[in-house]
């Protein structure tokens, strides 16, 4: 029997992402989290498994479906060895936000990359706005979104660095110093 060329198999599952109590995690929106203990529930008299966890930021406790792990967007913190590419996002400020759109606009574009669970997505909208607020003031909601995105930065890059959130927020500041404003040598006609 042979294959036929033309006949795709279908793409392997990718394999769900166990975690065990105690390890660190980031829920997306959320931030990172420990696991605290692994329950079983009887749900429409079905068996379900899910990982407790607790966000670190508000002590937030969410109960997460162990066969959802994927879906959901339960990963692990950003690898140590992914921090530069994380700062090259950052620092990239050819990819910014186009400042004509409306604020309404970048705020659903933000809303949804924050929601996907990408640091690097966080990455871009606090570079985003980090650099619009050199420009113009920021809306409410963006100011929002501002914060939310550097809390979710810094506390996954201190949790995965293992340093002070006021060292990585510090680093972070540095890639966005407000531009030099001419000097007052504090002459005046008189």
């Amino acid at each position: 029997m042979t294959k036929d060329p033309q006949k795709k198999t279908p793409p392997e599952e990718p394999a769900i992402r166990t975690f065990k109590v105690g390890d660190m995690a980031v829920y997306p929106a959320h931030g990172v989290g420990r696991i605290e203990a692994i329950e079983s529930r009887i749900i429409n008299d079905e068996p379900h498994d899910f990982y407790i966890m607790k966000i670190v930021e508000n002590g937030m406790t969410i109960m997460i479906p162990t066969e959802n792990v994927a879906q959901v967007g339960l990963r692990d913190v950003i690898k140590a060895e992914d921090i530069p590419k994380l700062y090259e996002v950052m620092a990239s400020a050819d990819d910014a936000v186009n400042e004509s759109q409306t604020w309404n606009r970048r705020y659903r574009e933000y809303m949804d990359k924050i929601k996907t669970g990408s640091l690097f997505d966080v990455a871009a909208v606090y570079r985003d706005l980090s650099l619009l607020r050199f420009t113009k003031d920021l809306s409410f909601g963006e100011r929002k979104l501002y914060d939310t995105a550097q809390a979710l930065l810094v506390k996954e890059l201190s949790t995965s660095k293992n340093v002070s959130e006021k060292a990585v927020l510090a680093e972070m500041e540095a890639l966005f110093a407000a531009p030099e404003q001419p000097e007052d040598d504090g002459d005046k006609d008189e």
